[in-house]
């Protein structure tokens, strides 16, 4: 076969995916949208209130919420609430719609930053545009695409602290799981980039305590006791909460959960000895969502990176993940099926990154 014959199809493939991937998502995450009604916005609008609560001198929380899931409710650190002030001062409607149109932005900043190929950033797209997470993730208003974005930009600079740690802390400031990459970082050596996500994320702390006040902390802390129970939350899909639907006892369930928390936390300690940097880094990513104690099906828009990361190296079974959340089978996919494609693209990583760091420390012993 002439050098012209397999190239061709190369150049063919770079021509329609583009288009394609965009028209797919245009059409899927705009039905899901348009088709949302009321429900549009559903986890924003607690951000929103949230905010309006803070303009208007009242309390940031609510400490007797005893349960996850509910509309209004907000239980997010502090310091989040701050960007969204400016959107307080819009109505619900008009603050969900300019929300939406920065989100679907963060979304396509992250792909644009992905370290990989341009072909495997427009599949990550097209694959996007089937993921039932991804298009629940825009339905709902959630941070999803925020966190992505500041993980991609960690994956993309390892060796820029004030990127890496400035990620980081942009996270764990929106969500505390995410903060799992800065202890990732100590583990590796990175301390000027813990050092900028600490240094970030004080100086974010001590604005927001100007803003809110101390007791919003104290509500805070008071309210994730009440809500982050893994075991018992409705609708969660961590692997003690599967157990426990499927008929186990509490006591089993939080068994369970315990031993895969270990399980998690030392693939990641192992992980930064035993493979390269970024498959390394994208472990910790996976596991911030694994550890996180209410894991959301809308969670595993996440596994997006891991799954590109697979791609750019020809691992071709990675693509059966996104496959598996497909909105064409969220009807009938159990829950069980979310756990265990974080726990496969876990492994997933761990094998191809050995496979790839035993390949460089060759190369290396041979130069």
């Amino acid at each position: 076969m002439s050098a012209a014959a397999t190239v061709l199809p190369a150049r063919q493939l770079g021509w329609i995916l583009p288009p394609v991937a965009l028209a797919a998502f245009a059409l899927v995450v705009g039905a899901v949208v348009m088709a949302s009604g009321d429900t549009l916005g559903f986890d924003f609008l607690a951000y929103h209130q949230a905010a309006g609560r803070v303009l208007e001198g009242e309390r940031l929380y609510d400490p007797s919420v005893e349960q996850t899931g509910g509309f209004g409710l907000f239980y997010y650190p502090p310091p989040f609430v701050l960007p969204l002030l400016p959107l307080a001062l819009l109505d619900g409607g008009t603050a969900t719609i300019v929300w939406l149109g920065l989100s679907i932005g963060a979304f396509f900043a992250a792909v644009a930053l992905m370290p990989v190929g341009s072909t495997v950033r427009w599949m990550v797209v097209l694959l996007a545009a089937q993921m039932w997470p991804v298009a629940y993730t825009f339905k709902l208003g959630q941070v999803g695409p925020i966190l992505m974005l500041a993980f991609v930009i960690g994956w993309r600079w390892l060796n820029d602290p004030v990127r890496l740690g400035g990620s980081a802390a942009m996270g764990a400031l929106v969500k505390l799981q995410p903060g799992l990459i800065l202890g990732w970082a100590a583990l590796t050596g990175r301390w000027r980039a813990v050092g900028v996500g600490i240094a970030i994320g004080a100086v974010a702390t001590l604005v927001a305590t100007a803003v809110v006040g101390m007791g919003a902390w104290f509500d805070y802390v008071v309210l994730l006791r009440q809500v982050s129970d893994p075991i018992t939350t409705p609708h969660n899909f961590t692997p003690g909460a599967i157990a426990f639907q499927q008929g186990a006892s509490p006591t089993v369930g939080a068994a369970v959960q315990f031993a895969v928390t270990i399980a998690v936390l030392l693939a990641v300690v192992a992980s930064t000895r035993w493979v390269t940097p970024d498959s390394s880094f994208l472990v910790a990513v996976v596991a911030s969502q694994l550890l996180s104690p209410v894991l959301w099906d809308h969670y595993a828009m996440l596994l997006l990176l891991p799954v590109a990361w697979l791609l750019e190296r020809r691992h071709w079974w990675a693509l059966l993940v996104p496959l598996g959340t497909s909105i064409a089978l969220v009807a009938v996919t159990p829950p069980f099926v979310y756990p265990l494609l974080f726990g496969v693209l876990l492994l997933g990583l761990m094998a191809a990154g050995r496979s790839e760091h035993r390949w460089s420390a060759r190369r290396s012993s041979e130069t």
